[in-house]
């Protein structure tokens, strides 16, 4: 009897730590977003399938990730605004908008991972409203130090090992890691080459990331000085999601990539041209 009492004991031990430590079942170990919460959020998609995040920025035009561009080759895109679940169609909240032009930086370079950063032109303005809101781009180019406290949102895979995205948007608290240390051998070993233009955000658990179809989405950090909310980057790409010192990479919205947002919206809108996204 003393045998069977002591085995159901480490029975239930290991159920109650084995719960504990199960795979993650949201935006790879976060949590679902307040409704609306978030206005700003953009899912791109292809024929009615989403395939990247993004945030708007004015009524015409939404920031994502260059690499994004791959996924969606001589089809027609759109933009849904105001979603919270992508399944359950809100007509009231939600606002689908036809893409003009795409303009991916032009140092995009995939191999290198470099210049990940691409401007998205609607056909038509967004309606701002409490459902839909732009996103204010950093009036700082201040680099982001490690250990800033940063989050990122939206409808990607929730469990590295599982095919399926995300219904609903989903959110995750990051930390940013220093590049001397994502660059290191225990690291990324520069492959990639984490330069001054991107971030490196993760957690020492290896349980929070972004992960595939969060991609272009904006990561949120706050500033040390007056603890602001403020737009510091754009999701790019890392070696799978959530393994151990391989945290995800961001693209920095830099100077270099702050003055190539205003340049490219002024001249777009200036020269009006056909849709093409080619």
């Amino acid at each position: 009897m003393d045998s069977l009492i002591w085995m159901l004991f480490l029975a239930v031990k290991i159920i109650f730590f084995t719960a504990r430590g199960c795979a993650c079942t949201e935006i790879i170990g976060g949590r679902e977003v307040k409704p609306h919460s978030r206005p700003y959020m953009a899912s791109i998609q292809v024929n009615k399938q989403h395939v990247c995040g993004g945030a708007l920025i004015t009524r015409r035009w939404v920031l994502t990730a260059a690499h994004c561009k791959e996924f969606w080759k001589n089809r027609k895109i759109e933009v849904i605004l105001g979603a919270h679940s992508l399944s359950k169609m809100q007509e009231e909240k939600q606002q689908v908008l036809e893409v003009k032009n795409c303009s991916p930086h032009p140092q995009f370079n995939w191999k290198r991972q470099e210049s990940d950063i691409m401007l998205v032109q609607l056909a038509g303005e967004a309606v701002l409203n409490m459902y839909v809101s732009t996103l204010k781009l950093p009036k700082s180019t201040d680099d982001v130090k490690a250990g800033t406290k940063c989050s990122v949102a939206g409808w990607g895979r929730t469990n590295p090992e599982i095919q399926n995205l995300s219904d609903t948007l989903k959110e995750v608290n990051l930390t940013v890691i220093g590049r001397k240390v994502c660059n290191s051998k225990a690291y990324y070993n520069y492959n990639p080459f984490i330069t001054k233009d991107m971030i490196c955000a993760g957690d020492k658990k290896a349980r929070k990331d972004s992960c595939k179809g969060d991609s272009g989405g904006p990561l949120i950090c706050i500033t040390k000085f007056r603890r602001k909310k403020v737009y510091k980057g754009i999701i790019s790409t890392g070696d799978g999601c959530a393994k151990p010192k391989k945290p995800g990479i961001y693209t920095r919205l830099s100077e270099k990539f702050l003055n190539w947002i205003n340049e490219t919206i002024t001249v777009k809108t200036q020269h009006d041209n056909k849709l093409s996204c080619a």
